[in-house]
């Protein structure tokens, strides 16, 4: 499990080196729904993403044998482009790999941190195999994006400057699952702190592995990955994030891909925020009424990233509510 030691160590670690995100009201979107919104803007972070943080803590958590030699890690862009930020802070060589239809904007954006991509195989699954094969033929160090504790513990990271943040005064948080490590270390700062709030994860309806592993009662891998979140599209629930989401987090969630759209353009429309996919699913299952919320709640929404190209972008945009 993450302790909240872990998650108090990251966020010293990593100071001086990420951004405290803002926490936006979001009015019109709440009250459409009746709730009290507010927006965790990890979209503001470095590398675009709240992934910046796990992967510098994780970094910096490295000896320096581990560091000499490198690390490598498998990803469908945000990850990637915080692991190759946080390997050129600590003076450490990154290797990327990501599927071969991964965003060209986070290909771009991870070559540009400096480091080493490599695009191989037409799923997240295919890719997680080759980064395995280069770890052990080059010896690198593989950086897990999400399945590992200091990356998640940096990621708990949002949950301690939302407890510290006097206007969060949370009922319910909505927060978003790839593999786990966002509402894992969240998750473990809140109860570490002693807070009841009510805990929601989100994931389409076609990358559902947590929802699938808690059905089933352990991890599970998906056969088949169909959304137009791709920074939810991970193949399989964490062996670490998936008893700390069937232990502290109080419902998994479904949104579909019409939703997640739908939701990207009232993030821009109302509250003039640009998000990813993957970001917008949170407000998808607000306004689809699936989180658990009474009238006046006051709920706060992690928008997890903004990083979509604008071809993507252009496509939603213009697509009819």
């Amino acid at each position: 499990m993450i302790t909240i030691d872990d998650i108090v160590a990251a966020r010293d670690r990593i100071a001086g080196h990420i951004r405290r995100t803002p926490l936006l009201s979001a009015t019109r979107l709440g009250d459409s729904v009746g709730v009290a919104l507010s927006l965790k803007c990890e979209s503001f972070q470095k590398t675009g993403s709240f992934k910046a943080r796990g992967a510098l803590n994780a970094v910096l958590l490295l000896n320096s044998a581990q560091r000499a030699r490198g690390v490598i890690t498998v990803s469908a862009g945000n990850h990637a482009q915080a692991l190759a930020y946080a390997a050129a802070i600590g003076g450490v060589k990154a290797t990327v790999v990501m599927p071969a239809k991964a965003s060209p904007l986070k290909v771009a954006a991870s070559r540009g941190y400096g480091a080493d991509v490599v695009l191989h195989g037409a799923s997240g699954i295919e890719a997680f195999a080759h980064a395995h094969e280069l770890e052990h033929e080059r010896g690198l160090v593989f950086v897990h994006p999400f399945d590992d504790i200091g990356v998640a513990s940096g990621a708990g990271t949002v949950g301690l400057e939302l407890i510290d943040d006097d206007r969060a005064e949370m009922d319910i948080i909505v927060i978003s699952i790839g593999g786990g490590g966002l509402i894992s270390g969240i998750a473990s700062a809140l109860r570490g702190r002693g807070l009841k709030t009510r805990i929601v994860g989100v994931e389409p309806e076609g990358a559902a592995a947590m929802r699938q592993s808690l059905d089933a009662g352990r991890p599970v891998r998906l056969d088949a990955i169909n959304t137009i979140a791709d920074g939810l599209a991970a193949p399989m629930a964490g062996e670490l994030t998936f008893p700390i989401v069937r232990d502290l987090v109080d419902d998994v969630v479904l949104v579909s891909d019409d939703e997640i759209r739908a939701a990207t353009r009232d993030l821009i429309s109302s509250a003039k925020l640009v998000a990813e996919p993957a970001a917008a699913a949170v407000l998808a299952a607000v306004k689809a009424g699936r989180i658990g919320a009474r009238r006046g709640s006051r709920v706060v929404a992690v928008v997890s990233g903004g990083n979509i190209d604008l071809t993507r972008l252009a496509e939603i945009v213009g697509q009819s509510s």
